[in-house]
């Protein structure tokens, strides 16, 4: 049975999914929504997903959401697991990519920001989790070290983000954080996130933060 995922071109979390079902060597169907789409969801969509989000992943008659949870299943279903074999280590990372969400997030409201008083302190909330990440991370080139992991998978779409806004402006993500700098140069060259995002990716992110009209546009854009 063919997994069927629904997806926009420019989410995090359906690409938290993606890298996921890539590095699996998963074979998927995808349906892209649009941005009217999203704004106004199809009737078909919102029977599937109950709070009109993606990712959604259809499995036969069933939908799973929340990137966390879809990638929890592909993982079971797909050995060898992508999570720490020591259950302690596991529910950490477990945690920790809880934390992700909210990095996510605060990106978000960040690359969108409508003042420069907004910009600035979702800036400096960014950093504080940054600087939190660099303390707990491993020497890498992953979280855990040396494996690519599930929690790899939950973090790359926030620093191939993070890479596309410090091309536009010298933002410093990754000034004085060694070990996040690291991390997201494992990121750069790993086929799964590479391949987890369509061809234009960076014009469709760019054009989308440009159609805010708000001050963090006038900056990256």
């Amino acid at each position: 049975m063919k997994l069927k995922l629904v997806s926009f071109e420019t989410c995090p979390f359906v690409q938290r999914s993606v890298i996921t079902l890539l590095e699996k060597n998963v074979e998927y169907d995808v349906t892209y929504l649009s941005i009217d789409e999203m704004c106004k969801p199809p009737p078909w969509f919102t029977k599937i997903s109950p709070f009109h989000k993606v990712p959604v992943l259809l499995v036969g008659a069933t939908a799973l959401f929340e990137s966390a949870v879809i990638n929890e299943y592909l993982d079971e279903i797909n050995p060898p697991s992508m999570h720490p074999s020591d259950p302690l280590q596991k529910a950490f990372n477990r945690a920790w990519i809880k934390f992700g969400e909210e990095l996510l997030f605060n990106y978000f409201y960040f690359s969108i920001a409508e003042d420069k008083n907004t910009f600035s302190e979702l800036r400096k909330n960014l950093d504080e989790k940054l600087n939190q990440l660099e303390l707990i991370i491993s020497d890498g080139p992953f979280f855990n070290g040396e494996i690519f992991s599930l929690i790899d998978a939950a973090f790359a779409p926030a620093f191939m983000r993070f890479d596309i806004l410090e091309q536009r402006h010298p933002v410093e993500f990754y000034k004085n954080r060694p070990k996040i700098s690291r991390w997201a140069e494992a990121f750069r060259s790993k086929d799964a996130v590479i391949n987890s995002v369509t061809p234009d990716f960076e014009n469709k992110l760019l054009d989308y933060i440009r159609g805010t009209k708000g001050y963090a546009a006038t900056v990256f854009c």
